[in-house]
């Protein structure tokens, strides 16, 4: 168990590396790094210099926190994230969004890659998350159990509305204004690492999942529970397999390939809500 003390250690140690003051927080997931390459002037610090921050395994997570301007805002984007199913426990996976709220940050935004449940999305599609399924926190594997720090946190969190509205509204605004498909959908975490077997994607569809993934859920639960504002993107990068004995099968290259696909319209919605972001 982290402390706020261990928190402000590593909030500390950034800052000591910094001339500004971010105020927006960005986790960008398998393949999404590059927009990370566009902050100017820009400071990175590997994972591995900040006390307590987790590294990430996996191919396609740089691993990098890179803070810097992007369309009249600072952020402090993170190049990946660590995942539960890579040995940490939900604390340590969730440690960088307790640090960014001792940073001083209002808002953050988190993307990652997904596969689609529902049979209307396309490889490259963006899902805006209005709502989530929390499976690996409704069965114990949840961040807030233990004792809760009241200086952190009330001890129960509401989520019927998890995700900001007038955040998610510029997000649809800027879709539309530059012709990006984004629908607005419903998540569903797993643990991981394996992909869904198809009877477990017929399942998740019928439970009202849109989208499926090993990530997120988890990080917007302490977001909340921190008072921060909460955007969050799927970039849908396979299409659920949901029949057995059929010739496809989910890998993780075609996650990292359709990031190609996924990045420009990703970098475009979220430039656009950066340059008009709502009060």
């Amino acid at each position: 168990m982290f402390t706020s003390d261990d928190f402000q250690r590593a909030a500390n140690t950034i800052l000591d590396r910094l001339t500004i003051q971010p105020q927006i927080g960005m986790v960008l997931g398998s393949g999404l790094g590059k927009l990370a390459d566009e902050l100017h002037p820009r400071t990175v610090i590997p994972y591995a210099e900040i006390p307590g921050w987790p590294a990430s395994t996996v191919h396609g997570h740089r691993g990098n926190l890179v803070i810097g301007g992007l369309e009249g805002q600072t952020v402090a984007v993170m190049q990946g994230r660590a995942h539960f199913y890579e040995g940490y426990s939900m604390q340590q996976v969730t440690f960088p969004i307790r640090v960014m709220k001792a940073l001083g940050m209002h808002t953050v935004i988190l993307t990652n890659a997904a596969g689609g449940i529902n049979k209307a999305y396309r490889v490259g599609d963006l899902m805006l998350l209005e709502d989530h399924i929390n499976l690996p926190g409704m069965v114990g594997a949840n961040p807030l159990m233990g004792p809760n720090d009241e200086t952190l946190g009330e001890r129960f969190v509401g989520l019927a509305q998890a995700y900001d509205r007038s955040l998610r509204k510029k997000a649809l605004q800027v879709a539309a204004w530059h012709d990006i498909p984004l629908y607005s959908g419903v998540y569903c975490s797993l643990s991981g690492p394996a992909f869904e077997t198809p009877a477990e994607i017929r399942m998740l569809r019928a439970w009202g999942a849109d989208a499926v993934g090993m990530s997120t859920t988890h990080e917007v639960l302490v977001a909340r529970h921190a008072s921060l504002r909460v955007l969050a993107f799927s970039g849908i990068t396979n299409c659920a397999i949901d029949q057995v004995d059929g010739d496809l099968e989910t890998n993780h290259q075609e996650v990292l390939e359709a990031g190609e696909i996924i990045v420009p319209r990703l970098t475009t919605a979220l430039k656009g809500v950066l340059n008009d972001f709502p009060p």
